[in-house]
């Protein structure tokens, strides 16, 4: 099992948003998600600086690696642009973090 973790950052003012659409995560994304080998997926906001922190457990990073160009994603991506800071192709803006310290 691989543990990952990320940062985003999300647009002043639009936490509310966030939380309300990913309590409505699609259906298709979670499931996409779950056949990628994706579980423990959380997400944190530190309000103070917009920045999101998400960590997750990947049991098949080739599987994960495909994420990104499936449609359902791409559809996800565009429907958070407005809300989060994003790349051309609508992908959100992230940075992977180093794992410096884990207690199990």
């Amino acid at each position: 099992m691989h543990r990952l973790a990320l940062k985003m950052k999300l647009h002043a003012g639009k936490a509310a948003e966030y939380k309300r659409r990913h309590d409505e995560l699609w259906d298709d994304v979670k499931q996409l998600l779950k056949d990628s080998t994706v579980s423990d997926y959380s997400i944190f906001l530190d309000e103070e600086t917009h920045i999101l922190f998400a960590t997750l457990k990947v049991k098949d990073l080739d599987k994960f690696a495909q994420i990104p160009s499936h449609p359902v994603i791409k559809r996800w991506w565009e429907y958070m642009a407005d809300i989060m800071e994003t790349n051309s192709d609508n992908s959100p803006v992230s940075m992977d973090l180093k794992d410096v310290f884990y207690l199990a």
